[in-house]
């Protein structure tokens, strides 16, 4: 997923700067996610309270990067959509629905464990919930970059 990740910044880096933004986002919240894929909550040597701090900083960026997502670079890749009028907008009617449903699974997640009272109480669910949420990225970052490839690499050489 981490790979991808890069993959996907090399390819549209310097592209936008709302896009290239965005994707460095991506990359820290993938940084943060491997990190807390990596430990174990029953493990004597995870501080049981540094623990919901790292799980509410992930929480904090992940709300953040949906939001760029939403309000910013979707809005961005659509006007441009609009502009060329190529067909692109059909495809990101198929596309959108499938990253708005990771969109509501993601803010789920987000409710159960954005604080640390919650994640205290909720700790054993945490690994598995973990694991869905890795899922749902990366179903979403394939579908972002299908968006960018459709509605702004498509035309990239006439935007600039």
């Amino acid at each position: 997923m981490l790979e991808s990740c890069k993959t996907a910044k090399e390819r549209w880096g310097g592209v936008s700067e709302i896009i290239d933004r965005w994707l460095n986002e991506r990359q820290a919240l993938l940084v943060i996610y491997c990190k807390l894929s990596g430990l174990n909550a029953f493990d004597s040597e995870v501080d049981s309270e540094v623990l919901p701090e790292k799980i509410q900083a992930f929480c904090q960026i992940l709300v953040d990067y949906i939001s760029a997502g939403h309000f910013e670079v979707y809005e961005q890749l659509l006007k441009e959509g609009k502009e060329f009028n190529d067909g692109g907008l059909e495809l990101a009617g198929k596309i959108y629905p499938k990253i708005q449903a990771t969109t509501e699974m993601l803010l789920n997640f987000n409710d159960k464990f954005d604080t640390a009272a919650h994640c205290n109480e909720l700790i054993d669910q945490f690994p598995s919930q973990l694991s869905v949420v890795g899922q749902a990225l990366e179903e979403r970052f394939t579908l972002e970059d299908q968006l960018i490839e459709v509605l702004h690499n498509a035309h990239k050489e006439l935007v600039v």
